[in-house]
């Protein structure tokens, strides 16, 4: 790990936001960063401006602006709500004005017509015609007849809902083509010169923006132009960079979408119908005309007055057309949310849409409409640089707790284990250099910030960690006790505690796990932090301590049981005079010789030879004790 960082920063740029480094990249609230406060308005000047901003309008914008943050690669950024309407953004570090425009550009439902689709990788240009998409596609999950459904995603044969999302078409061509790798500048250039070759129809040298006959309606092909034909070609929507949203765009313009999985490529038509056209839209079960209520979950549109009627014309007209032509997209913040296919037309403005949903989706389909139906645009409060003055002095003191957790840790084991300390220490050691190992790696290839709530999770992780050793060693004594060899000791207590340590480690990250994915902000960074070195201590027992212990006691310290090693008899319980070096434990000798001489055979066995339990051994010894003490008082 170390080394590829190294490598990597000899290679790079050592001033680059984000490069490699030894120092791992920090949170908002232990480097600083600009934090921007939000303040959701309603533009009077648009249709439905005089109605109220609602809690769950507030939720839905800050899931968006999580969005666009959390797929512009920017980590541990802080979004929350103050007070009744406010949202604060916090960005750690340095981030680009690209990011900062995410945050502050306001989010519009827009609903398009379908004109084309495709697979999501680049196209290869030697292919003839454009293309349309796969038939099965558009038929996918078709309803029955007799069905009230008038809407239904059309996606792939698994799901009837297709989920999308814009590709900026300024930007499409300059995207990675394949699986979300980055191209070499040779390839990329060699797939753009290929789509050049082919979209340029006329052969002039320039992409034209402008459609070569008069489309008829918004479904008319007629607008895919030369720089749409170009666009498309070279969109990869299996890059990332072109999933973030956030685009403002133009609504008597065509563009170009990608599938928010990922899965699909989009070319759509100039907007039919605005999102402040929606009334309101819910979920729940599908209700039959007969009035059955069903299992499938289904997501109803009520449009407004204006809404109802151009919506009535626009089902017109793309229950006509052919697949996938008779598919419109629903577009929010520049992302196809979804792409259901016009069944018959829609003339009351109550429209439905139905297909493989469960309840979460159909209630998420659900709240983006709902957020459409607002004139919602952000403004603005403020956008300040935040110190790191007080981030700096939190850091100091979590690694100044971290480094005396760490040493009353040792301290204890030292006082507790003597010798096997060393052990113990070195493997805490190993731990913690494996640890932020794994975080400087990850902060330069994942962009991942450490932030306090990180750090008290590996402050955390040193009790853990030290539990594991603990387990094991008392494991070891006890094997001892029972009459086992060093040796055998060692063995058998790594086969009794192996077991132990991998279900509590499991347990934890488990935890972590469900945290990391329920919680928010910092909490889930104290989960990741929690979760990797839960993993990191697995690692560390299993190829490091155990295979030591191996080692160390085949040496004469340890394996003659020194007073300092830590496995002394005397130390953990066991009567000297039983005890026959090596780990070799027999009767104590606190009787008489005569009255010893008198005794049966079979008491004069090493405890633990009739594999007895813990409990058994200890009530045997006490009868011996009681009947040696018998024995004297009689010789008295």
């Amino acid at each position: 790990m170390f080394g590829s960082v190294a490598i990597a920063q000899q290679l790079g740029d050592d001033d680059a936001e984000g490069g490699a480094s030894f120092a791992p990249g920090l949170a908002l609230d232990l480097e600083g960063g600009v934090q921007l406060i939000l303040t959701p308005r309603l533009d009077p000047d648009a249709e439905g401006g005089d109605g109220e901003i609602t809690d769950d309008d507030i939720d839905q914008a800050i899931e968006i602006i999580r969005q666009r943050v959390d797929a512009s690669g920017v980590a541990e950024a802080e979004i929350t709500r103050q007070g009744s309407a406010n949202i604060v953004v916090g960005l750690p570090g340095r981030p680009d004005e690209a990011t900062l425009d995410l945050v502050r550009q306001s989010a519009e439902l827009r609903f398009r017509p379908v004109l084309s689709m495709t697979d999501p990788t680049p196209i290869d240009p030697g292919q003839e015609g454009l293309p349309t998409g796969p038939e099965g596609d558009a038929e996918a999950g078709a309803p029955e007849d007799g069905e009230e459904t008038t809407e239904e995603p059309a996606a792939d044969e698994t799901t009837a809902e297709s989920e999308a999302t814009e590709a900026p078409a300024d930007d499409a061509a300059t995207e990675a083509p394949a699986d979300g790798e980055e191209p070499a500048d040779a390839d990329r250039a060699a797939i753009e010169e290929a789509a050049f070759a082919v979209a340029d129809e006329n052969g002039d040298g320039e992409l034209s923006t402008t459609p070569a006959t008069e489309p008829t309606s918004n479904s008319d092909v007629a607008w895919i132009t030369e720089q749409l034909v170009y666009d498309l070609y070279t969109l990869d929507c299996t890059d990332p960079a072109n999933l973030v949203g956030g685009v403002q765009d133009a609504a008597d313009q065509p563009l170009v979408s990608c599938a928010q999985d990922g899965t699909t490529k989009f070319v759509l038509g100039p907007v039919d119908v605005e999102g402040t056209q929606v009334e309101s839209a819910g979920s729940g079960l599908e209700v039959t005309q007969g009035g059955v209520t069903t299992n499938n979950w289904v997501v109803d549109i009520e449009f407004n007055g204006e809404g109802t009627e151009r919506f009535a014309e626009v089902s017109q007209r793309l229950v006509a057309q052919q697949p996938p032509q008779n598919q419109f997209g629903i577009v929010l913040d520049g992302l196809v949310v979804s792409a259901p296919r016009m069944n018959q037309a829609i003339l009351d403005g109550q429209a439905q849409i139905s297909g493989s949903f469960t309840r979460e989706s159909a209630n998420t389909l659900a709240n983006q409409l709902n957020f459409g139906s607002l004139p919602l645009n952000f403004e603005v409060q403020s956008e300040e640089q935040i110190s790191a003055t007080l981030g700096s002095e939190h850091l100091r003191s979590g690694l100044i707790a971290g480094l005396g957790g760490l040493l009353l840790v040792a301290l204890y084991l030292l006082w507790q284990y003597r010798g096997l300390a060393v052990v113990a220490v070195s493997s805490l050691l190993i731990a913690a250099v494996t640890t932020y190992g794994a975080i400087i790696v990850l902060s330069w290839l994942q962009g991942y910030r450490l932030s306090l709530a990180g750090v008290a999770g590996l402050i955390v992780a040193v009790g853990i960690t030290a539990d594991s050793f603990i387990l094991y060693f008392e494991r070891i004594r006890d094997e001892i006790r029972d009459g086992r060899t060093l040796e055998g000791a060692v063995e058998h207590g790594w086969n009794r505690a192996k077991r132990t340590i991998v279900v509590s480690d499991l347990v934890t990250l488990l935890a972590a796990v469900i945290l990391y994915f329920l919680a928010v902000g910092g909490v889930r960074g104290f989960a990741f932090t929690l979760g990797l070195t839960t993993l990191i201590d697995l690692v560390v027992v299993y190829l490091f301590t155990h295979p030591t212990m191996q080692l160390l006691i085949r040496t004469r310290f340890f394996g003659e049981g020194h007073r300092l090693s830590g496995l002394n008899p005397e130390s953990i319980g066991v009567d000297p005079a039983r005890y026959r070096g090596r780990g070799r434990v027999g009767e104590a000798r606190t009787r008489p010789a005569a009255t010893t001489r008198k005794e049966p055979a079979r008491e004069k066995q090493p405890v633990g030879a009739g594999r007895m339990t813990i409990a058994e051994r200890r009530a045997a010894e006490r009868r011996a004790a009681e009947q040696a003490t018998t024995t004297e008082e009689e010789g008295r």
